[in-house]
């Protein structure tokens, strides 16, 4: 009995250290050392013209005001960078926009060595950004919050399963974010068990973005305050679109790419992440002009999600307005 037990024991010991050594640690995602918010002054100026763009052009195509919200940032200045929006604190379902925000918590967590980066993680994340994978998504999002699909749980211990999903909503939180929620997967049909539950079963908990949340997003990306060159260069050749020979597919040829394109601005650069379903149809943007203009735009509507004009039409009037053509 002594030996059996001796060799089950050797056999568990040998099978331990034949398992990877990739173990996710987890743990609270937290500002990155060198974070400051950006300051961002608000030009009232731009934003009585982005409220006329939207409302000029949602009119024009049957939509109802209150259906769009725009938001632009300056980053041509980097000693003042100016934001102005139209509805830009309305809240809108995220669609795949919020993917974006769940590559840069992977962003931090990697950096912070928190999660390490395998070559099953690194293909989920660009499945993610790239083509918009909602399964890549959901996989990327239990490894951030060390939480999984299921069955739905006990009150007791759905709420430690919730404050764990809630890690992303924490961090942004800390960075002085509001009037958002992203704690929610992204499926291509609907959500069962416990990721209903965590909905609230009607919805009530879904995830919720701004076009101001959005737009400070991307601007602290591309301005290397949410991570370190390395982490946000890697992040940008994920977003990186280029909509006159459509790399990016439909994310850069059919949303605010369009614009570029209609506009022929051939040397302009794009990066974006683009969501839609059935009833949203959002996008947003970072654009290098090349003449040192340098702008966030972030676009959503609601309730017209076949209308794949509406998105470029804006986006034309505030492009005009800062790329000098």
């Amino acid at each position: 009995m002594k030996r059996t037990i001796t060799v089950v024991l050797l056999n568990v010991v040998l099978f331990a250290t034949t398992l990877p050594t990739f173990a996710q640690k987890g743990g609270e995602i937290v500002k990155p050392r060198h974070y400051k918010p950006l300051n961002l002054v608000k030009d009232t100026d731009v934003s009585d013209l982005t409220e006329f763009w939207v409302s000029v052009e949602t009119l024009n195509m049957g939509f109802k005001k209150e259906d769009a919200a725009a938001t632009v940032i300056d980053l041509s200045d980097p000693k003042k960078y100016t934001i102005a929006s139209y509805n830009g604190d309305r809240q809108f379902y995220t669609a795949s926009v919020v993917k974006m925000f769940y590559m840069a918590a992977l962003a931090r967590q990697l950096e912070d060595g928190k999660i390490k980066l395998t070559p099953e993680l690194e293909r989920g994340e660009k499945d993610m950004i790239v083509d918009s994978s909602n399964e890549a998504t959901q996989y990327v999002l239990d490894v951030l919050t060390d939480t999984s699909s299921g069955a739905e749980l006990p009150a007791k211990q759905f709420d430690a399963w919730q404050y764990k999903r809630n890690r992303v909503n924490r961090w942004l939180t800390s960075m002085g974010y509001t009037n958002i929620n992203i704690n929610q997967k992204t499926f291509c049909e609907d959500a069962y068990g416990i990721e209903q539950q965590s909905r609230n079963y009607k919805g009530q908990n879904r995830n919720m973005l701004t076009t101001d949340a959005t737009a400070r997003m991307l601007a602290e990306i591309v301005t290397y305050n949410i991570a370190l060159p390395r982490g946000t260069e890697h992040m940008m050749n994920l977003m990186a679109r280029d909509p006159f020979t459509k790399k990016g597919g439909e994310q850069g040829s059919e949303f605010i790419g369009k614009a570029l394109v209609d506009l022929d601005l051939k040397n302009a650069k794009l990066w974006s992440k683009a969501g839609w379903t059935s009833k949203v149809r959002h996008d947003a943007a970072y654009i290098d002009f090349g003449n040192g203009q340098k702008i966030v735009v972030v676009i959503f509507t609601e309730n017209n999600a076949n209308n794949k004009n509406i998105i470029p039409e804006i986006a034309k009037s505030i492009i005009k307005a800062h790329s000098g053509k």
